[in-house]
């Protein structure tokens, strides 16, 4: 066992962190850090898990990414890492339900 503090956890969170950059719009690329991305991240987890999403045993779960995107702008204003946009984080959480094949990337 591996115990140098770096986990498949952080290995998938960099590798959809990735994946989210490469779809973001060019002005939105490199305005975030990758802390910022790892907050955002841990933010829509925290999201799923207070809003039962992952509770739902439907075939089909309605998803509000505006909804969660305005979670995530409220959250870290409250937590002082900053003001974002909600109308910029729908591309992160829209990027991360692709990434994780639960929307299409259309």
């Amino acid at each position: 066992m591996n115990n140098d503090g770096f986990d498949m956890e952080d290995l998938d969170d960099e590798k959809t962190i990735a994946y989210i950059r490469e779809r973001l719009p060019q002005d939105l690329k490199e305005k975030f850090s990758d802390d910022e991305f790892y907050y955002f991240l841990d933010t829509i987890y925290d999201y799923y898990e207070k809003s039962g999403i992952l509770d739902n045993d439907d075939e089909y779960v309605d998803i509000d990414i505006n909804k969660i995107a305005e979670y995530i702008a409220k959250e870290a204003k409250k937590n002082g890492i900053g003001d974002f946009d909600p109308e910029e984080l729908f591309f992160i959480v829209e990027g991360e339900l692709a990434y994780n094949g639960i929307i299409d990337e259309d």
